[in-house]
C-alpha cells in the first residue's frame, strides 16, 4: 500500500505502556474467539485464564517503541485517516454526517467503555465509546500464526473494525443488541456472524475507494483476502481443535469472510451489504 509521506489521523490515542488489570470483557475482537476455544478445550475457566493474561494491578510503564513499532503506528494512523476520508464522503452522499472513531493503541491490557480487555482479545471496536482498540503486537501474530502477511492485511483489520463503527453510526449494532435477550445462543451466533460479515463487506467498500485513489500496490488485494480467510471461524477451530462446530461460529467461515470483503471491494456501495437477508450468506 502506498502510504509513506501521507498524513495520518489526529484521532489516535496512544496508551501503550499503560496496563490495566482485570478480566477481559470487550466484544467484537478478531482474536477473542481464539482464546475462548483454547480455554474451553482445556476445561479451564475463561475468567481465570484472562486474569493470568492480564495483570491484576494498574501499572504504568514508560513505553519505548522500536523503529519498527514506530513505523507500524504511523501506518495504522494513515490507514485510519484513509477510512475517515472515504466514509466522510460516502456518508455525505447518503445524506449523513460521519463521526470518526478514535483508535486507541495499547499494550497488554486496556480499559474501554465495554470493559477491560487483554491483548488476547485482538483488535476490537467498542460501540459504547466509539473507539477502536488495537495492540500492535497482534499484527505479528497475524503474520506468524495465521500466515497473513503484508501491510494491506493490517489495513484490512483496521478497516474491519472501522466497519463496526459504521454499523454503529447507522444504528445496525443497536438493532442487533436489542435481539440478544430474545434469541437462543445458536440464533444469536448467526446474527453475530452476519454482523461480522457485513463489517468485512464495509472494509471491502473502503478498499474499493483506496484502489480508486491509486494507493493499492500489486498484491495488496490478495493480502487482504488472505487475512480475511485466515481469521475465519472454521480455519481457527481446525487449527486449535482439529474439527469445526458450525453452530458455534461467531465471525463466519474463511470463504464467507473473504467473499464478503471481495463483494464490497467490487461494488463500492452500501446497498449490496445486507448480510441480514437470510438468502445472502
Amino acid at each position: 500500500m502506498r502510504w509513506k509521506g501521507r498524513q495520518g489521523s489526529p484521532n489516535v490515542e496512544d496508551r501503550r505502556g499503560k496496563n490495566v488489570g482485570g478480566i477481559a470483557a470487550a466484544g467484537g475482537g478478531i482474536g477473542l474467539i481464539i482464546i475462548i476455544i483454547i480455554t474451553l478445550l482445556s476445561g479451564g475457566n475463561l475468567g481465570d485464564i484472562l486474569n493470568k493474561i492480564t495483570p491484576n494491578q494498574t501499572e504504568v510503564v514508560p513505553y519505548k517503541e522500536t523503529a519498527e513499532e514506530a513505523e507500524l503506528a504511523d501506518f495504522v494512523s494513515v490507514v485510519l485517516a484513509d477510512t475517515e476520508t472515504v466514509w466522510t464522503e460516502i456518508f455525505k452522499e447518503e445524506g449523513y454526517t460521519y463521526e470518526p472513531p478514535t483508535l486507541v493503541m495499547f499494550t497488554n491490557s486496556v480499559q474501554s467503555a465495554c470493559g477491560i480487555a487483554g491483548s488476547a482479545t485482538g483488535p476490537f471496536y467498542c460501540s459504547a465509546d466509539k473507539k477502536v482498540y488495537v495492540d500492535l503486537g497482534f499484527f505479528n501474530e497475524l503474520q506468524e500464526r495465521f500466515g497473513a502477511s503484508g501491510d494491506f492485511a493490517i489495513a484490512y483489520v483496521i478497516a474491519h473494525e472501522v466497519g463496526h463503527h459504521v454499523q454503529n453510526l447507522l444504528g445496525i449494532m443497536d438493532q442487533v443488541n436489542s435481539l440478544s435477550q430474545q434469541l437462543s445462543q445458536e440464533e444469536y451466533n448467526d446474527i453475530s456472524v452476519r454482523l461480522e460479515l457485513q463489517a468485512d463487506y464495509l472494509a471491502g467498500v473502503w478498499a474499493h475507494y483506496i484502489a480508486e485513489m491509486g494507493y493499492l500496490e500489486e498484491g495488496d488485494l490478495e493480502e487482504a483476502l488472505n487475512a480475511a480467510s485466515a481469521v475465519g471461524d472454521d480455519r481457527i477451530q481446525m487449527q486449535t481443535q482439529g474439527y469445526v462446530v458450525p453452530d458455534s461460529f461467531t465471525h463466519g467461515t474463511s470463504e464467507q469472510r473473504s467473499r464478503w470483503f471481495y463483494k464490497g471491494f467490487n461494488s463500492g456501495n452500501l446497498e449490496n451489504g445486507d448480510t441480514f437477508n437470510t438468502d445472502n450468506l
